[in-house]
């Protein structure tokens, strides 16, 4: 039985999750106005919905950077 390294990326995904889901409700707020026919917010809202994206790219990073840590030629060489 193998065990990976704890905290290797999983920080990275935790703030990566965070940020997506602000993104993500960012979009709601943003997209609703559209549906409640009100004024559009102003631009700088629509670049917070960017969040999303960056939230997703954080976790990634985070993911690869486990798998990489985690893997068994990098696992033999710290034994």
């Amino acid at each position: 039985m193998t065990t990976t390294p704890s905290g290797a990326g999983d920080r990275l995904v935790q703030v990566g999750a965070i940020v997506f889901f602000i993104g993500a409700l960012a979009t709601l707020v943003t997209v609703a106005p559209l549906f409640l026919g009100t004024e559009p917010f102003p631009p700088i809202a629509y670049g917070v919905c960017m969040f999303m994206g960056v939230g997703f790219l954080i976790a990634g990073v985070g993911v690869v950077r486990s798998v990489w840590l985690s893997s068994p030629k990098r696992a033999a060489g710290r034994t």
